[in-house]
Formats: structure tokens, C-alpha cells, sequence
């Protein structure tokens, strides 16, 4: 549904290219819970005439049984959906609305006030140019509305409009409003906002909705129409600042044409402009600007084009296409803010997968700095992040980047945070800098290499990782397959749990952050081991899937072999030769794998040992020939 416009019914094609040149506005509305947000929106959407009979004639029958109004309409009805925000009269999830008027087209998200859907309001800010803060006139600046102008701010939206709402039920008082206004403009200044509009509205009465009102006499300022009808957008912005083209495809049609297509993020581009690709560094010369529509002779921030150069470098989907004399950044480490989206909480050392444009690449939270409380802005001591905590945290990358900071380029700059194993975006991040040290350290070339150190002891190394619960037999096992390769004449070298935990883990406990952190090392000592040429046996407990998947990804094709070593739990309780089960039923045992923390079996081990039917002598045996079947050993 369009806004109305007598074109429609005379020249519906001049109606439409009228459309389609309209530029976009997208804005946030937030703040407390009760501030009346889902009313203005719905008040918004009436007054620009964007309801249908048959939706007007459902507004007034869900009012009747739902509404807070009376007899009247209840226009928040229009954007609170779900039956739970009906029922509780607030908003939980991110609703998105459409509407338009003569001169702009808006995408608008009512965001929830409550504190536990803090995920919800920054998945709806992300793409916002605008924030309407709203605030209650008779209560005033409160917690939340401080609470979501810091995310506001966080999260790089510029322009806010105060919209001190329900001035009808405190007679339309200017010193009120001025008391409110001047009282959120000092809290904005700590926070690094300053582009404020402050507007007095009643969205449920209509004021200075649309048109201004008789009854505030004393306001000169715009209405909320008009004000986002006017203001600047983003998109503007960005067309004067450095060029930016996150490459999303390689264009390859025939021999004769290679174009790298994307959207352009920032900034302008014409034929003759000096690029560099980048993380490479090399640069070359656009030689065309193409369309589904011709080529172009100049293109700007936010169009998708395909470029062509004038040399043949190498670029691939993910690299950044930047202005030569202002190009990105580029780095593998560096400082962020995180904000957590997922139950199970952000634990250092674990792997995810980063992905920022249209680059996704392994990454590590190597450790937070500190947690923000939202209430009160205060800094807190963090080891980890729950659901919707926000801290600033450094994260390391497999490989380097180009981005840029998130202040300068919402779109080089913000990355989701994805678990590996189930695909689920588990957190969200915007860049501040590179850390100093992903500039100063680099990778030292050597000249005697995994290859050459495998080829003098004659063998191909290799990682056989033993995962299973305590007392399933792992370690008497792995013991016995390293005598037998021993005998057979090969190098190895076996890491296990308890043993590891005397000297290089000495320093960890057994929390869920602290054994991932013990796998994690692990992993790195068994790499360097494996580039030595040998064969590593670990014999490690191991719980979580994406720990293990982390050590499969540092080593090469084949050189992984998980071992799962399935004994039941009632068994493994039952044989107890340490006492560790009996201690961890009483309590004295935190964190304890099948009793208080979980153990997550592989899916498809490349062998699956049963010690319930099979002695170790047995299981080592049926070890050594998977070895053989996989090449491992002749």
C-alpha cells in the first residue's frame, strides 16, 4: 500500500517512476515502556492514510477488545501484533511497518522498551538513520530512555528526535517540556549525542503529529512529519566520505569480461578513479561502471554496480574495494563492542565465525575488557557475556580484513558473530580499531616445513583425538595405541588431560569458559606437534562440539581423526577409579561432565570405540587398523 495520490487513478505509470525516485528514510522508535511508541506509529500510519477500509473496520473491532482507549481507536493495536504484546499492552518483538508520502518513503521499526529484549531493539536500530526517542510527559527522563540512548548512540544512529509524547495529560505545559528536554540534552552530551530535535506530540490526540498544534502556541519547531519528510539521510551522508565496494561476486560471463559486483557503501566512483584492493594492497584503475542499464559515469553510495579495472588483479568475493589515497583498514585482531544475541553465553577462546560485509572469516573473542551496564554506564569486570549483555571485548581472526571503524562506516565496520555448528547468529559487534600488535606481529617464514620434517621421520602426522566422559577409558587407550606405534616404528607424542593440567593448564579450573580455554591450548600445542611431523594422541574429556571443531580446523585435510570413546554414562559412574562421580554427586565437585555439565557426543567420529564390549587392548587394536584404512599408517 502506497499514499494515496490522484495519480493513481489518472497515470499510474507516472505514479509509479514518481515512487520510485522518492528516496527512503528508515527510523527506530524507543524508549520506555508505556511512552506510547506503537501509538505514534499507528497514528503515523493513519494520518499518511495508509489503512484499507477492511483494516480500518479490524483496528476498531480489535480496539473494542483489546484497545486501552475506550470507545476509540487504540492505534498502538496496528503495530503490536503478537497476542502476548495485545495481552500486556507492550512490545516484545521488532515490528516493521511501511508507509509514504508525497516526498520520502519510510521503513519504520518499533523497537521494545523492556531491558530483555535489548537484542531485539539492536537488531532494529542496525539499519536506521533515525531515532524517535519518546518520554512520557509526566514521568519524565527515566532509566530505559537513558538505557536506549546509549544503544542508540552505540550503534552509530546520528539523528535523534526527542518526542516528549502524552502532552495532552499535562495540559500541554511548556515548562514541562522545557524541564524535559533540557534535562536529556545534558545526559546526551556524556553519551556523544548531539543532533537533537526535541517535538511535543499526543499520538494518541494527533498533536504536532502531522500539523501543529493550536495547543502548543508556544513550539515553532517542525511536527514529526515534517521533521522525517526533511532530514538528511544516511545514504547522503556516506556519498561524501572514502569510497567503499565490499566485493559480493566475481563477474566472469566469458573470457573477455571479469567485473566485481556489489554495493557501493560509501562514497563515489567514476572510469579513470585510482582504487586498491584490499586486503591485498594493489591497486589498479576503473575502467567501467556497469548496469543492467549501461554503463554509468559516475555511481554513488548505495547503488549495486559491477566495476571493471584496467589491470588484472587478483579479488575475491569478501575483499574491499577502496579509494587509493583513503583506503580501509586492514588487520586480524582487533577492539570491538559486542553485543550477545544467544542463551548460551559468549565464552572466550571458542570459535565462531565472523562475518562483516560480505566477508566471513573463523574468529576468536581472545578476551572481554569489560561489560556495560546500560541502567547506569558503568564498566563491569567480565569473563563472559550472557544474553543481551554488551561489553567491549578483542577479537582475533584467522586471517586480516579490511574494515573500518564502525563510527565511520556502518557497513565496513559492524559484524555478526555465527556458531559454527548450528549456524545461529549468537552475537553482534561493531569495530573500534585494530589492536597495535596485529601490525606488529607477523608469521616468520621458515625453510624446513611440515613436509620435510614428516619426510625424515617417514610418516604422515596426524592428530588421533580421544574424546569421551571420565572413566570411558581414554587415556588407558590412547596409552596403549602409542606402545603399539611405537613398536611399529613411528614418532608420537601423547597430551594427556591430567597430565597437561599439572603445567601448562595449571592455571585453569573446570568452568565452562575455563575448559574451553584448556581445549583451545591444547589444540595450538597439538598443531605445533603435528608440524613437527608426528602423531599426537589427546586424551581430553573435550565436552563441547565446538571445541573439537576448532582443533579440526587447525589441521590440514586428513590429519584430524576423532576418536569417540562411547561408554554410558552408568557405566563410566560405575567404574569410578577415581571417586570423581561419587564427589560430583554430593556436590563437592562443580561443572562435573554428565552430572552437572554436559557432554556433546560427536555426530560422525571417524571411529567409534565401545568399551562395554571391547577390552582396550581390543579398542586399541580396532584403532590402529581405522589408521590404516585412512592412510595414516602403512
Amino acid at each position: 500500500m502506497a499514499h494515496i495520490s490522484d495519480l493513481i487513478s489518472t497515470d499510474i505509470e507516472q505514479y509509479l517512476k514518481q515512487h520510485e525516485r522518492k528516496s527512503l528514510l528508515r527510523f527506530i522508535t524507543c524508549g520506555s515502556v508505556d511512552d506510547g511508541k506503537s501509538t505514534v506509529i499507528g497514528r503515523l500510519l493513519y494520518e499518511s492514510k495508509m489503512l484499507f477500509e477492511d483494516q480500518l473496520a479490524a483496528i476498531e473491532n480489535d480496539s473494542k477488545k483489546w484497545g486501552t482507549q475506550g470507545g476509540d481507536i487504540d492505534f498502538a493495536l496496528l503495530v503490536d501484533g503478537l497476542a502476548a504484546e495485545r495481552e500486556q499492552g507492550i512490545t516484545i518483538d521488532v515490528a516493521y511497518r511501511f508507509f509514504s508520502t508525497d516526498r520520502r518513503k519510510f521503513i519504520v521499526a518499533d523497537t521494545p522498551g523492556h531491558e530483555q529484549y535489548t537484542r531485539n531493539m539492536i537488531t532494529g536500530a542496525s539499519t536506521a538513520d533515525v531515532a524517535v526517542i519518546l518520554i512520557d510527559a509526566r514521568k519524565g527522563v527515566l532509566t530505559q530512555t537513558r538505557r536506549h540512548s546509549y544503544l542508540v548512540s552505540l550503534i552509530g544512529i546520528r539523528k535523534v528526535v526527542l518526542a516528549i509524547n502524552k502532552m495532552d495529560l499535562v495540559d500541554y505545559s511548556e515548562k514541562i517540556f522545557n524541564q524535559i528536554n533540557d534535562e536529556y540534552r545534558e545526559f546526551a552530551k556524556q553519551i556523544g549525542l548531539g543532533d537533537i530535535t526535541s517535538i511535543p506530540l499526543s499520538g494518541l490526540k494527533g498533536d504536532n503529529m502531522t500539523s501543529p498544534s493550536e495547543k502548543t502556541p508556544w513550539y515553532h519547531g517542525p511536527t514529526l512529519m515534517g521533521f522525517l519528510e526533511t532530514c538528511e539521510i544516511d545514504e547522503t551522508r556516506l556519498q561524501k566520505e572514502a569510497f567503499r565496494l565490499p566485493v559480493q561476486w566475481v563477474n566472469r560471463p566469458n573470457l573477455d569480461f571479469r567485473g566485481f559486483c556489489g554495493v557501493i557503501t560509501a562514497g563515489q566512483i567514476k572510469p579513470g578513479d585510482r582504487i586498491r584492493a584490499q586486503p591485498s594492497g594493489r591497486e589498479s584503475t576503473v575502467s567501467r561502471i556497469v548496469t543492467l542499464n549501461g554503463d554509468l559515469p559516475l555511481a554513488v553510495a548505495g547503488q549495486s554496480v559491477t566495476l571493471t579495472l584496467a589491470d588484472e588483479i587478483d579479488i575475491s568475493r569478501g575483499d574491499v574495494i577502496s579509494s587509493a589515497d583513503a583506503p580501509a583498514e586492514v588487520a586480524d585482531q582487533f577492539e570491538a563492542t559486542l553485543v550477545w544475541m544467544h542463551d548460551e553465553p559468549m565464552l572466550p577462546g571458542r570459535p565462531y565465525l565472523l562475518k562483516i560485509g560480505t566477508q566471513t572469516v573463523p574468529a576468536t573473542v581472545t578476551e572481554p575488557k569489560y561489560k556495560v551496564n546500560v541502567n547506569t554506564m558503568e564498566h563491569l569486570a567480565a569473563k563472559q557475556l550472557e544474553i543481551n549483555e554488551i561489553g567491549v571485548v578483542n577479537l582475533a581472526l584467522d586471517k586480516p580484513i579490511a574494515f573500518d571503524p564502525y563510527t565511520a562506516n556502518r557497513d565496513t565496520g559492524g559484524f555478526i558473530l555465527i556458531n559454527r555448528l548450528t549456524n545461529n547468529t549468537v552475537g553482534a559487534g561493531m569495530m573500534h580499531f585494530a589492536l597495535r600488535r596485529s601490525h606488529n606481529i607477523h608469521m616468520q617464514h621458515v625453510d624446513v616445513d611440515k613436509a620435510a620434517r614428516a619426510k625424515a621421520k617417514g610418516q604422515r602426522p596426524g592428530v588421533l583425538w580421544f574424546t569421551g566422559l571420565s572413566g570411558s577409558g581414554k587415556s588407558t587407550i590412547a596409552n596403549l595405541v602409542e606402545k603399539k606405534l611405537h613398536a611399529m616404528g613411528r614418532h608420537t607424542y601423547l597430551l594427556d588431560g591430567d597430565n597437561i593440567r599439572h603445567g601448562l593448564n595449571k592455571d585453569l579450573g573446570f568452568t565452562e569458559a575455563d575448559r574451553v580455554e584448556n581445549i583451545r591450548r591444547i589444540s595450538e600445542v597439538a598443531r605445533l606437534m603435528v608440524d613437527s611431523g608426528l602423531i599426537v594422541l589427546t586424551a581430553f574429556i573435550s565436552p563441547f562440539r565446538s571445541e573439537r571443531a576448532m582443533a579440526r580446523g587447525l589441521m590440514g585435510d586428513g590429519e584430524f581423526i576423532e576418536v569417540h570413546v562411547d561408554t554410558p554414562l552408568a557405566v563410566a559412574e560405575e567404574r569410578d577409579v577415581k571417586g570423581l562421580y561419587k564427589k560430583a554427586r554430593r556436590g563437592e565437585i562443580a561443572n562435573f561432565t554428565g552430572i552437572s555439565s554436559p557432554y556433546e557426543a560427536p555426530e560422525s567420529p571417524e571411529l567409534r570405540v565401545n568399551t562395554t564390549v571391547q577390552s582396550p587392548d581390543q579398542a586399541a587394536d580396532q584403532v590402529i587398523l581405522r589408521l590404516k584404512e585412512l592412510g595414516l599408517i602403512d
